[in-house]
């Protein structure tokens, strides 16, 4: 896992390590790794030009040792400073005694030694910026000197490398307030930040480099904020069959989804059931034809889900409907004592409370749409505080919920005080196609039908999900997904 802290958490790491080591040995580490990084993203170091923007305090300090060590390698560096007065003393004469030259920001109301900087010159010429302006600590949206510097970045379009964490995103939500740094990279110190892991702060991040301090053994017993899976950690979730295995020991998932109007629905949530790992797949509604005609190894019954036989987990909503047949078929899943999720339609139908009341586990996997009608919200404000959001339907639901998105999200049912909130990294954006939340909710349902908790279902479904739109690439259809999930499947756990 990567696991992400609280800029507190982080803070009390980074005090406790510091105490143990002489002064400014920290900084040094992080600098040593900010100019590798830079170093390889340029590809040389020698003769390439270099313009550090540096903001007050421990980052803009990070910028300038990781500057003088640039510096020394033959890169001409200017640090360009937004706040001259408050310049990291140290990190300043470091630089200078490398090589480089210090200006001020042409909007600062102080220069340095009488010299302000000509920013669009000095861009034209970089081939590197370096945004040392904020840290972690950072809140709320930039100052308009921070701005006006960063509108300059942009025309000249030079790539960014961020310290720690791109310039005005929050840290601690992943939300971004006003305009932020949008960076090719970014080198982050000791641990990921809640931020580096979340939309929309994610998107600001491009890649991202974790360098290590020394903080690992300060961070142990601390609970992260969010966590990302990676490939180990979902393979080591899938189900395998075992020699006794039969098809009702490797779970039996049940589907409740289409109509006469969204048949396709029920066959798409029936092809992610069956790519799932469940042993038998059983269908419940009036898409039976559609379904054993595209796939003749489901079960199927035209009746209500409680006509359908025992089942270890429902998926229903995908298609369903808001008539009184959708209605009764949710009532029926809910009222089941085995894992439901609840996707699509049935969000809508389901009663709050009859939800809350479950004892079987219960995952609601919602859009950023549905998220903002079962909050009383506008989706604007679920997309720009997604881990918010994702939090506080979990709460509200007594549930795990899914937040589906360019990063999806999974709330354990704990709520926000709870276990960690999970990010999926596997995304893209080809699967914004009609139908593939389909075929997720169905994957997903066969993982809860096999065993698996509601949580790590939602995670490993995602994972899977993320990399079947990845290799179905590029014009994804939702049946190109649900095929693309067994070679998926293979490559992840052979």
């Amino acid at each position: 896992m990567r696991d992400a802290y609280s800029v507190r958490t982080v803070r009390t790491a980074e005090r406790e390590l510091m105490a143990r080591l002489p002064p400014g040995t920290l900084m040094r580490r992080a600098a040593a790794g900010l100019a590798a990084a830079c170093a390889g993203l340029l590809g040389r170091t020698y003769g390439t030009r270099i313009v550090l923007l540096v903001g007050s305090g421990d980052n803009g300090g990070d910028a300038l040792f990781a500057g003088a060590h640039l510096a020394r390698r033959g890169a001409g560096v200017r640090a360009v400073l937004l706040s001259p007065e408050k310049a990291h003393g140290a990190g300043l004469a470091a630089l200078r005694a490398a090589g480089g030259r210090a200006v001020a920001a042409p909007t600062a109301h102080t220069v340095v030694a009488g010299v302000p900087a000509d920013l669009p010159a000095l861009l034209r010429r970089a081939d590197l910026v370096v945004d040392g302006i904020v840290g972690i600590g950072g809140r709320g949206g930039l100052r308009p000197d921070a701005v006006e510097v960063l509108g300059a970045v942009r025309e000249a379009g030079v790539p960014v490398v961020a310290v720690d964490l791109p310039s005005g995103v929050d840290a601690d939500t992943g939300e971004v307030h006003g305009v932020a740094v949008r960076a090719a990279a970014t080198v982050t110190f000791g641990a990921y930040k809640p931020g580096l892991l979340v939309d929309p702060a994610r998107e600001y991040a491009g890649a991202v480099r974790l360098v290590d301090i020394g903080l690992g053994p300060y961070l142990e017993g601390a609970e992260p904020v969010v966590r990302a899976p990676r490939h180990a950690d979902v393979a080591a979730l899938l189900p395998r069959p075992a020699a006794e295995s039969d098809k009702y020991r490797r779970g039996v998932v049940g589907i409740a989804a289409g109509s006469g109007r969204y048949p396709g629905a029920a066959v798409l949530a029936v092809a992610g059931a069956l790519r799932g790992g469940a042993g038998a797949v059983r269908y419940a509604g009036s898409a039976a034809g559609a379904v054993v005609a595209r796939f003749p190894e489901t079960l199927v019954t035209e009746g209500p889900p409680g006509d359908a036989g025992r089942v270890q987990a429902w998926v229903a909503g995908p298609g369903l409907g808001d008539g009184p047949d959708a209605r009764r078929a949710v009532r029926e899943v809910l009222a089941s004592d085995v894992p439901v999720l609840l996707d699509a339609d049935a969000l809508g139908l389901a009663d709050a409370g009859q939800v809350r009341e479950r004892t079987a586990p219960t995952l609601l996997t919602p859009h950023a749409g549905e998220a903002a009608r079962l909050l009383g919200r506008a989706r604007e404000e679920v997309e720009a505080a997604r881990l918010a959001s994702v939090r506080e339907l979990a709460r509200r639901y007594g549930a795990t919920v899914l937040l589906k998105g360019s990063t999806t999200l999974v709330a354990p049912a704990q709520g926000p005080e709870g276990e960690p909130v999970l990010a999926n990294p596997t995304g893209t954006g080809w699967l914004a196609t009609a139908g593939s939340g389909d075929v997720l909710s169905g994957l997903t349902g066969s993982l809860l039908a096999a065993g698996l908790t509601a949580p790590d279902a939602a995670a490993a479904g995602a994972y899977l999900h993320g990399l079947a739109g990845r290799r179905a690439a590029p014009l994804v259809s939702a049946l190109d997904v649900a095929d693309a999930l067994r070679p998926v499947w293979r490559d992840l756990a052979p």
